[in-house]
This record gives structure tokens, sequence and C-alpha cells, in this order.
């Protein structure tokens, strides 16, 4: 039996500071701990003002986590410890799997306008792979589908499916789904959702209308995060939304939880920089 999930919380994106001065919006992450279970945080880098982002994120460490990066406009320079190199574009995708430890730098470049935009997503690993060896994925933009559905609904498919179509990235700990959903004026979207999924939008774009006709408006900038359910339900308000959706498998495990890293518990936690002072944080690289 299919039943439509209701709006849990809406919460307005808050601007914040990260890495060597960017200044962004941050939709969740730190005060909302285990409330998007598997998801810990999701930032908003969007702006015009080179200034705000041209500092970047300079080489820092990641342990326990996946970090999910999706560029709109301007690119991505990134380096890491595993020697990987390259820059991701307009619609490209890096996901990146920090596992026992990696060490890398995200430095963003504007477009020719200065406008640079993009999302970062992290996501947690489960305690049995927090210290799995560490991977990589570029996902350009060419290889996600777009699926075009009735009444003028695109969705770009980064991973899970849309119309039985599938998204590039497979093979991922929490079995998430990302879409990037256009929805046109008074036009609405159903789309099946996981039962005991974690389940969010976040509106990137326009306003409109989010859990059915008992649900509430959104617009830019604002996180949705859904009730218990089998389907979602979004409609466009007085100009086109764009909105991600995001889905995923709970984990329901305890979080230790300092910067750039995740683990299960204090001591866990209290090792790993341990590792970072004395030159053993990296297990399965070369490092810079």
């Amino acid at each position: 039996m299919e039943t439509r999930r209701k709006i849990r919380r809406i919460i307005s994106s808050r601007p914040t500071v990260e890495g060597a001065g960017v200044h962004l919006r941050r939709g969740f992450g730190f005060r909302e701990e285990g409330v998007f279970d598997p998801f810990l945080l999701l930032d908003d880098f969007r702006s015009n003002d080179p200034k705000s982002y041209i500092k970047g994120f300079p080489w820092h460490p990641h342990r326990g986590i996946e970090t999910i990066t999706y560029v709109l406009g301007g690119t991505v320079e990134h380096g890491d410890s595993m020697q990987n190199r390259g820059v991701i574009g307009p619609g490209d995708v890096q996901w990146m799997t920090a596992g026992s430890g990696i060490v890398h730098q995200e430095m963003p470049r504007g477009d020719s306008d200065g406008y640079m935009g993009g999302f970062q997503l992290w996501a947690n690993l489960p305690a049995a792979r927090k210290m799995m060896e560490p991977r990589y994925r570029d996902v350009r933009s060419s290889t996600i589908p777009l699926v075009r559905l009735d009444g003028g609904v695109e969705a770009r498919v980064i991973c899970g499916s849309v119309a039985g179509v599938e998204g590039p990235v497979q093979g991922i700990e929490i079995d998430p789904e990302y879409l990037d959903v256009t929805i046109p004026p008074g036009v609405s979207f159903v789309h099946p959702t996981k039962q005991g999924y974690t389940v969010f939008a976040y509106a990137i774009g326009g306003e409109g209308r989010f859990g059915g006709r008992d649900g509430a408006a959104a617009g830019n900038g604002s996180v949705v995060l859904f009730d218990e359910g089998t389907s979602v339900e979004i409609e466009g308000g007085a100009g086109p939304l764009r909105a991600l959706l995001v889905s995923g498998r709970p984990l329901r495990e305890p979080i230790a939880w300092e910067g750039p890293i995740v683990m299960n518990t204090s001591q866990e936690l209290r090792v790993a920089f341990e590792e970072l002072d004395n030159g053993t944080f990296l297990k399965k690289s070369t490092q810079r």
C-alpha cells in the first residue's frame, strides 16, 4: 500500500565559513547530528563573488565518511593523497569515499562571469566499513542520465533510479538516491521511496509545495525532511522549482564527530587525531 510522506521538518540554510575562508550556506550539519542519518552535512557554495570562495579548501583529512560534490557552475580543482588529480565542472560529481583516511584539497574557480555554484553532501559510513580502503570516483556530466517525465518534469539521476533509468553511481554502502529534479509550475512529481529510508529535498531554485495537498511551501535554500512513507510528492509553484532529492538507508549507529573525521566512539576519534599527529593516518596511499 502506498503511503505519501508528510513533512517532518523544514530548515532554512544558514550562512557559515569553512576551509580557508569560503562563505557558504549550510543546509544541515553538526546541530542536526543524527536527524538526517545516514547523511551528516549539506553545504551550498553558490556565489557570484570570487572573494567568497577563491581561497578554497586546502589540504585537509577525512576518515569514516563519503563526500559528494556536485558542481553547477565554475570548476573545482582537486587532488588527494592517492595521487588523484583533476577538475570537475558544470554537471559533474566527485564521489569520494574517505574510508580509513585520505588527505585532499578542493579549490573552486568561478566561470567567466565569476559565478561558482555547487553542493557538498557528507554521507556516513557504517562501523564495519569505517576503515575500508579509500576510493574516488569522477562522474562526468555526460554519464548522468536526464529523464523527461509527463508534465515536463526533468530528473538528472546521479544515483538511484527514475522511471527505470539508473544513475551511474552504484555500490554505495548506504544505498543512496541522489536526483536533481526540475518541476514546472503547477505540475506534481510523485516519486517512490524505500520504506524506512531517510528522505530529504533541498530547494535550489524557485518555490514549490512539498508533501502533497497537506504539505507546505518551501523555496530556494530550504531543506525539507520527510516523514516515513513509500513515496514523496513535490509540486512546482508560480515558477519552475528545482530541487535535489536525496535518500539513503539509515545506519542507526553512535556518532563521534569532530571536524572532518566521523567515527563511532570517542576512543576511535582520539586514535584518528593521534595518527594525524604521528604520521600514521594514511593506511593506503602515498602521502604527499
